[in-house]
């Protein structure tokens, strides 16, 4: 199929046409900040290759992420502690150019990788230079409390961030498992903390994932210029974000209790995505009583 044609149907779905469908303008920062000014929920996927990007724009996803949970989906890796900057560069540049190919407005967001930002502060500019120079828009890391110097030190160089609390998988294994945080009075203070932290150093995201639903909601009130993306964390979030082989029921372990397959009833892929797009925007999805942790 050449990049002029039109919308092709297979036995796999519909390919989109070049043009995302609604047009949109680019997604930015500030855009960004509209929609939540707005109450209008931002919608994130992660995707690791051209084809899923650009489907994942032309169904009306704002935010595609370059996840290292591509280690676990795509590599077959038992976490993403193995993944590479490497790999990370070479997936985030394959998005880039899907997007690009279907004149895509998607604002992309790559992961640093385990090993590529804890040494030093210079270590996670090296870093993340090499993946906006893959075609990122932002970096996200793990962690609070150690980062946050990080976090200020990237921002003032021009690097947007978005930062990760909650259940981090890159540490799975100091957290003792895939476990809910922020349970009990001083993990939700200690988490509030670094959330605030995190803002302050100039995060213009926070990923709040297996967080206690009533928590995440209070820390997005109270983050007014950090905005917060949920995973297994409610609905009271400003978006929220599934990995992509998850929501379209394909995944090789247990699929976590929050996550919903919408493949189940689409038809195709887009037709999925598009659902999870309605479904974040009307409020359907996430159910908070599968958050009631």
């Amino acid at each position: 199929m050449t990049a002029d044609s039109t919308a092709t149907g297979t036995p796999y779905g519909t390919i989109p046409p070049a043009s995302p469908l609604p047009q949109r303008k680019p997604i930015s920062l500030p855009r960004l900040a509209q929609m939540r000014a707005a109450g209008d929920k931002i919608t994130m996927l992660t995707a690791y290759d051209a084809t899923f990007a650009a489907v994942a724009d032309a169904a009306g996803v704002e935010t595609i992420l370059v996840g290292d949970s591509l280690g676990m989906v795509c590599q077959g890796l038992p976490s993403t502690v193995g993944v590479t900057l490497e790999t990370m560069a070479y997936h985030t540049a394959s998005v880039a150019r899907g997007l690009r190919r279907a004149q895509g407005t998607a604002w992309v967001v790559a992961d640093l990788p385990y090993g590529s930002y804890q040494e030093s502060r210079e270590q996670a500019m090296r870093s993340a230079t090499a993946l906006m120079q893959a075609g990122a828009h932002m970096v996200k890391l793990e962690g609070g409390g150690w980062t946050a110097p990080t976090v200020r030190f990237l921002v003032e160089r021009g690097i947007p961030v978005c930062a990760h609390l909650g259940l981090t998988p890159q540490t799975v294994h100091a957290l003792g498992g895939y476990r809910v945080q922020g349970r009990g009075d001083a993990a939700a203070a200690e988490l509030r903390r670094h959330a605030l932290e995190l803002q302050d150093a100039g995060a213009a995201m926070l990923v709040l994932e297996m967080v206690p639903a009533q928590l995440s909601a209070e820390l997005t009130q109270a983050l007014a210029h950090c905005h917060t993306i949920g995973i297994g964390a409610g609905n009271g979030t400003a978006g929220q974000v599934l990995v992509l082989h998850d929501m379209l029921g394909m995944n090789l372990g247990k699929m976590p209790k929050f996550v919903r397959n919408f493949m189940h009833d689409a038809g195709s892929v887009r037709g999925a995505m598009q659902a999870y797009v309605r479904a974040v925007k009307d409020g359907s999805f996430p159910d908070n009583a599968l958050h009631a942790w």
